[in-house]
């Protein structure tokens, strides 16, 4: 009698360990970690919110010490649905400006409205947004990223100097060119007035910036001794898959070609939609998403014919 109750025991055991072992194996195959995430996040096309920075051991690098100088340099970015690239350039450049000991601040003034995209007016709304915490900026392509570290994105004490200069951009190598990647004081910026804002559409305003420094009397600085050549950056742009806004429409070519002694830094108008902090990869940047305004009167080239889908928010 003793003994089947003791087999009977061992059964009860038995059976309470094995459903036991059924129930964390289920647990750990449908755990949250192992389900299929339908999150905002890891949707196509959506720039997540906010990424978890990496363990502390892993960001001593990120300091911004304040022995490594007395300035600190705002990275502006003028956006637009160039998601892909922007995940690659904010941990990137904060990675590299890291290395050299350069203090920063990256900014993404997105534009959010239906309007053509317009690189000088964002430009302009990014000074005026970083100018309280920065007293120099670096006008930068999300496209462009610099490779060799030889390269000066240090304060531009003696006039503006132009990073990805034309025997070093692997696409444009004018003599007059000054986009890509510019950098310039916060006191040299509001000489000239900061950028044009008639320039809707793709290109132009970089020329037209270069025009506003010579009557400055700014001299363009450019790199020396760099010798990667076409081989300094990594161009990101997809032409097959990101064609440029070329159109002219109305008199937009015309008016182009001159100097525009009216708008600027101190005519830009637009409200600001929202602001985030975010994170990408544990790299910080600040999101500034944007709507222009446009008088149509001056700039009637402001609007597509064909009116495009709401620009996508960060």
């Amino acid at each position: 009698m003793a003994r089947g109750s003791w087999n009977v025991g061992i059964l009860k055991l038995f059976t309470v360990c094995i459903t036991a072992m059924l129930i964390a194996s289920m647990y750990i195959a449908f755990s949250p970690e192992r389900l299929p995430c339908n999150c905002p996040e890891h949707r196509e096309g959506h720039l997540p919110d906010g990424i978890p920075n990496p363990p502390a051991h892993l960001q001593l690098a990120d300091l911004d010490d304040s022995k490594w100088g007395p300035h600190k340099m705002a990275i502006i970015v003028p956006f637009r649905d160039r998601f892909e690239e922007l995940l690659q350039f904010v941990p990137h450049m904060h990675n590299y400006l890291n290395k050299k000991k350069v203090p920063h601040k990256i900014y993404v003034i997105n534009q959010v409205d239906n309007l053509r995209f317009n690189r000088a007016a964002l430009l302009n709304i990014g000074f005026l947004f970083s100018k309280n915490q920065c007293d120099y900026i670096a006008m930068h392509d999300v496209d462009l990223l610099p490779l060799n570290l030889d390269l000066d994105y240090g304060y531009p004490q003696d006039g503006p100097f132009h990073v990805a200069a034309p025997w070093l951009h692997p696409l444009y190598h004018y003599k007059k060119f000054v986009g890509g990647i510019l950098l310039m004081t916060a006191e040299h910026f509001k000489l000239v007035n900061g950028l044009s804002n008639r320039y809707w559409g793709w290109g132009r305003e970089d020329d037209e910036l270069y025009v506003r420094m010579n009557r400055s009397h700014l001299k363009v600085h450019r790199p020396e001794g760099i010798k990667t050549g076409y081989q300094t950056f990594r161009h990101l742009h997809d032409r097959r898959k990101r064609k440029r806004d070329m159109n002219r429409y109305f008199n937009q070519a015309e008016v182009g070609r001159y100097r525009d002694k009216v708008t600027g830094l101190d005519t830009v108008q637009y409200d600001v939609e929202s602001t985030k902090e975010v994170t990408i990869d544990g790299s910080p940047v600040t999101v500034v998403n944007v709507l222009l305004n446009c008088n149509k009167k001056e700039t009637p080239w402001c609007v597509h014919y064909e009116q495009p889908s709401k620009s996508r928010h960060l």
